[in-house]
């Protein structure tokens, strides 16, 4: 017998991965509501996007993380919350906003699941990340806190490297698009880092909201094809083009340098490339109890392996 899937609630709906959330959810079925500021302002393909979310079959929401009564109201019409707001420095660092969105789900009290923002590295295992960086991990450590404290039920997922921003520039900072003449090594190239597909990342995160073996547990998603060193990323690439590519290298020693010199939300980037490309932060434990390995437990989904990925740029 099936059972009558969740509703569903996604805030950050518009964003880069949220979209994709949406389009995830809406695909599988579930009732999708996604929450949006009244004050839209001017930014027109927000709107444009909201409004193709509801011609699909979305239900549009507006509240706003700074009212808090307008988030219980919208978190009432649910059982389950994702929520995709930025945590990347560069970008925006929302993290801590979630605390308001805690609270409203404390009161609204018929939350089933709630899903934080956290979809990269698992900030349980970074303790001993570097300053700057470290604030990303510690962030979110504080958002879990408050969602365990409150005794709301959460599935958290650690999606490890998006493949648009690592995986086209061969996992080089700053660079999104492969050449077809050099790359810089990060020290040897040989840590294995694991890379996810984000259309992928929603799906893996979709199937996971009613899913009981995911419930109070991490959700690693470690595609096996996509575990790979930068070195082998590069080797795939260079397969595809029919051409090595001239490589250097930057050791660890000149990229620590490299960094003292960026502004701060530069440095808190470059520190999380640092512990995923010299110290392999991704692939040195073993997932235990406390978490469930998506492509385990959803063999159905055809993820994207990172060769598939390159060959778009061809």
């Amino acid at each position: 017998m099936n059972m009558e899937k969740s509703k569903v609630l996604i805030v950050g709906g518009t964003g880069y991965l949220g979209k994709r959330l949406v389009k995830a959810s809406l695909a599988v079925g579930h009732q999708t509501y996604v929450l949006h500021r009244p004050e839209i302002g001017l930014d027109i393909e927000k709107i444009q996007m909201l409004f193709s979310f509801k011609e699909q079959g979305a239900h549009l929401v507006s509240g706003s993380l700074d009212h808090h009564q307008s988030l219980v109201n919208a978190v009432k019409l649910v059982d389950v919350v994702i929520c995709a707001i930025s945590g990347v420095h560069l970008r925006s660092h929302q993290i801590l906003l979630q605390l308001k969105l805690v609270d409203a789900i404390k009161e609204a009290g018929n939350v089933k699941r709630f899903l934080p923002s956290e979809f990269g590295t698992d900030p349980a295992k970074m303790e001993n990340a570097m300053e700057p960086g470290k604030i990303t991990f510690d962030d979110k450590m504080k958002v879990r806190k408050a969602i365990e404290e409150g005794g709301i039920p959460f599935t958290y997922v650690s999606a490890n490297c998006f493949a648009g921003y690592f995986v086209g520039g061969l996992c080089q900072p700053a660079q999104i698009l492969p050449s077809k003449d050099s790359v810089v090594l990060l020290g040897d190239g040989n840590p294995p880092a694991i890379y996810v597909d984000e259309d992928d990342i929603a799906m893996y995160t979709i199937k996971a909201v009613d899913d009981p073996r995911t419930l109070n547990k991490t959700l690693y998603i470690r595609p096996s094809k996509n575990i790979l060193s930068q070195r082998q990323v590069v080797e795939t690439w260079e397969k595809l083009i029919g051409k090595e590519l001239n490589k250097s290298s930057i050791s660890k020693e000149e990229f620590l340098a490299i960094i003292k010199g960026q502004g701060y939300a530069e440095q808190v980037g470059l520190i999380h490339y640092y512990h995923v490309f010299y110290d392999g932060c991704l692939a040195n434990f073993e997932i235990g109890n406390e978490g469930v390995e998506a492509t385990q437990l959803y063999p159905e989904i055809n993820y994207t392996a990172v060769e598939e990925y390159l060959k778009r740029y061809l």
